[in-house]
């Protein structure tokens, strides 16, 4: 089946949102969620061990062999969506889509299957600016199998328990796995936007890694992690949309101003109708990101550069009206819209800005500067 041949939600994705769904809002409550980014340990381990072991959402697009579903990146998508309604505090962007892309284009079979099982998780060490289809840097070098420099700003790195790291060597680039609790790793936790998400800055000093792939072989596996987590990052920027929407409504319909609903007035009507158009699109947009992805499409750059450089300015809208249709509850730190607004505004500048992919996009299609 091609990208294009369908979009909507298969039965199987129907039922899959259902179960993450369900778990989520049953584990992710706003209480928890504002205690916990407010500790040493943003992440759930909980919640993350019924993700990988019981659901299986960490192996959605690994094959059977390996010990994943063998399912593809659109189901993968449907979990990126379901987390960014609850802004679940996972590492799943991190091991479960970056670190599992790239282990998959080399074909690391026994740590790819310890990613899928939950048993292991995983980061890919580069940094979360990094843009799909420029000239990846390689600040780490690589003297035989000692790892030494510094990557910053690395996504869902503080609590996994291996780093796959691209490293220039002698005779090129290299990817290495390198576990992180060693001697030599250091992971240096940054102050970032967003809390229910933190970047890493990780210094390596004489840390040893594991060759996984060598020179074109390990330079295509991290474009390809880059291009899939940018695509599947449109899943979650749709999910944190449709929330702040769906949310937003429902307030509205209880707050009464001069003796009626503020949603029966015809300003906040119409700002509301404009956002459901817009994420319209964008769920259409990031539905062919992952579907391209999952089908390995030629038109896959092209989809993931329209699906960022779309859904990243409408995910911040759409948590900006949140924000300010909720009125001065919205602007609290006891109450969800700040949460939806760092995310939204954390992802957008993540693989890269929209103007950036905009410029992207217009090479990709031969447009004139």
């Amino acid at each position: 089946m091609s990208a294009t041949e369908h979009l909507l939600y298969t039965e199987d994705e129907s039922e899959l949102r259902s179960g993450i769904r369900d778990l989520l809002t049953e584990r992710v409550t706003l209480a928890a969620l504002l205690a916990r980014i407010e500790t040493n340990e943003p992440y759930d381990p909980k919640l993350w061990r019924v993700l990988t072991e019981q659901i299986g959402a960490a192996g959605l697009a690994v094959d059977e062999t390996h010990g994943g579903s063998g399912a593809s990146w659109r189901e993968t998508a449907v979990v990126m969506e379901e987390l960014g309604r609850s802004v679940a505090p996972t590492p799943f962007l991190g091991s479960a889509v970056l670190a599992t892309a790239a282990l998959r284009a080399v074909h690391a079979g026994a740590l790819l299957a310890d990613l899928a099982g939950g048993r292991r998780s995983a980061s890919l060490a580069v940094s979360f600016a990094s843009v799909p289809g420029a000239r990846l840097r390689y600040p780490v070098r690589a003297d035989g199998d000692t790892l030494t420099g510094t990557v910053t700003s690395v996504v869902d790195a503080g609590a996994a328990d291996v780093l796959v790291v691209a490293a220039e060597a002698a005779g090129g680039p290299v990817l290495y796995a390198v576990e992180a609790d060693q001697p030599g790793v250091e992971r240096r936790p940054v102050v970032s936007l967003d809390l229910t998400r933190p970047l890493t800055d990780i210094v390596f000093t004489g840390a040893i890694g594991t060759a996984l792939a060598r020179g074109e072989q390990a330079e295509a596996a991290c474009a390809t992690a880059l291009t899939t987590g940018a695509a599947l990052l449109a899943s979650e920027q749709l999910g944190i949309a449709e929330y702040c929407l769906e949310s937003t409504v429902a307030y509205m319909k209880t707050r009464h101003q001069f003796g009626r609903p503020v949603g029966s007035f015809q300003g906040p009507k119409h700002r509301l109708a404009a956002l459901w158009v817009s994420i319209a699109q964008v769920r259409a947009v990031a539905r062919y990101a992952a579907a391209c992805v999952a089908a390995d499409d030629p038109d896959t750059a092209v989809a993931v550069a329209v699906a960022q450089a779309h859904c990243s300015e409408i995910a911040v809208r759409a948590a900006e009206e949140c924000v300010q249709l909720h009125g001065g509850i919205g602007f609290t730190w006891e109450h969800h819209p700040h949460l939806y607004l760092k995310r939204a505004k954390a992802d957008a500048l993540a693989f890269g800005t929209p103007d950036r992919h905009r410029a992207i996009l217009a090479r990709l299609v031969d447009l004139p500067a």
